[in-house]
């Protein structure tokens, strides 16, 4: 058996074809782990969201931040933005079914000693403590609060992490965290504004996965959501957003015990910045 993680697909569904086609996917042999971001701005989200949620156990996803938004929007909680590509998963027969099966979707998984998120982690949360953490939004996504949770999920506060933060704000900076953050400072207060390569970011910010004393640095995480970083491994971090959306490349990374394997398929232009 092959564990695959792959980068943000965003509704790119010929190239995940092509992709899974170079790995030579067998969903009986192999397990699929997405990064999140399965939908939006791309051409073909619906087709996307179906197949995923079609391979059953032999693929599973984390919520990225289109795909919260999707849902945001599907409870009236949110209105569509103006590159949004998403009306045809809302207007779809299976709508509910395919929604109801991302609300279900977990925001980290981890197994086999790998740990997949959408963004990131802020400094101070062990891995133990990011599952926990995890788990108490993922109740409330799948309860009968969700939409309330919507309402109240975006926002750029809190900005630092405390135990002590309760309800909302303690949900919100969770799922900014796993969901948007990039950098963040020395004392692990997420920015959810630059999105630029490392290098580009104000003085005072890090790269999340480099800020120093990090708890989670004996981890092996992957994750999505920074396409102008590029491929990045170093520090047993992995970075697999790649660009498809934007021309450049969808990646796979085969997660094993020793070496891992990179294969990647070029993409053609979906969408243009601005």
């Amino acid at each position: 058996m092959a564990i695959w993680a792959i980068g943000d697909i965003q509704g790119c569904f010929d190239s995940l074809q092509r992709l899974l086609e170079r790995l030579q996917f067998d969903p009986v042999r192999d397990k699929l782990w997405f990064t999140g971001d399965l939908v939006n701005r791309g051409p073909h989200s619906l087709e996307t969201l179906r197949f995923v949620k079609g391979l059953g156990e032999s693929a599973l996803t984390v919520l990225g931040n289109h795909d919260l938004h999707l849902l945001a929007i599907a409870a009236r909680q949110r209105q569509p933005h103006r590159h949004d590509t998403l009306h045809g998963i809302l207007d779809a027969p299976d709508a509910e079914e395919l929604l109801d099966w991302l609300r279900f979707c977990p925001l980290l998984h981890h197994e086999a000693g790998w740990v997949l998120i959408h963004a990131g982690l802020p400094p101070q949360w062990d891995i133990p403590t990011a599952e926990r953490l995890a788990r108490e939004v993922e109740t409330v996504l799948r309860g009968p609060d969700c939409d309330v949770f919507f309402s109240r999920m975006y926002g750029n506060g809190p900005d630092i992490w405390s135990e002590d933060l309760t309800g909302w704000e303690r949900l919100r900076f969770i799922v900014n965290c796993l969901a948007r953050m990039r950098f963040c400072d020395a004392d692990g207060r997420p920015d959810l504004k630059e999105s630029g390569a490392p290098g580009t970011q104000p003085a005072r910010l890090l790269p999340w996965f480099e800020v120093p004393g990090r708890k989670s640095r004996d981890a092996r995480i992957v994750f999505g959501h920074w396409s102008t970083l590029g491929f990045y491994a170093a520090e047993g971090c992995y970075g697999l957003d790649t660009g498809c959306l934007w021309g450049g490349e969808l990646t796979a990374l085969r997660l094993e015990d020793g070496a891992v394997e990179r294969q990647s398929v070029p993409c053609p232009v979906m969408r243009r910045p601005g």
